[in-house]
């Protein structure tokens, strides 16, 4: 298990390469709309939002699992999100 620390840092960065990967298309790409892009990025900082919030979530029984179950909804969302990159 991650520690608290590294997961952030994880999350941060993770998110951070898929916008980066998005906006790179978008400069390399310039004849195709925008807009799609554009919806990847926002759907990445949604759901960096999400789980920054369940990190700092106070009232959990067990931390290690929480935290468990976060690294692993980070790699779900994470891996659909550089699939649709992928997709454009």
């Amino acid at each position: 298990m991650a520690n608290r620390r590294t997961l952030k840092r994880d999350i941060n960065y993770v998110f951070g390469d898929i916008i980066e990967a998005a906006y790179l298309h978008q400069i390399t790409h310039p004849d195709e709309d925008p807009a799609k892009s554009e919806e990847i990025v926002d759907e990445a900082i949604s759901d960096f939002d999400d789980l920054i919030g369940k990190m700092n979530k106070k009232d959990v029984e067990n931390r290690k699992q929480h935290f468990k179950g976060i690294e692993k909804e980070l790699e779900a969302k994470a891996r659909g999100l550089v699939e649709k990159i992928n997709a454009l």
